[in-house]
């Protein structure tokens, strides 16, 4: 590698603006804020649905006439 023109390579804190959760980490930067991290993320915390997926079905069955019975 070339000397000195790479960024220096230092501990950073990383501090969420929802929760307020602060760790610690490597980058180029100083301080790091995220948004969302993996204490509150819904994905991580278990607490993510999979939304209107059973409305979507029941809806185009609906719509197809597939949700009637045939005798």
């Amino acid at each position: 590698m070339k000397k000195n023109i790479h960024p220096n390579y230092v501990e950073s804190t990383v501090t969420c603006a929802s929760c307020g959760t602060t760790f610690k980490t490597m980058s180029t930067k100083d301080t790091i804020n995220v948004e969302v991290c993996s204490n509150c993320h819904p994905f991580y915390t278990g607490k993510q649905t999979l939304g209107g997926r059973k409305g979507q079905v029941d809806k185009f069955n609906k719509k197809y006439g597939f949700d009637k019975k045939e005798a």
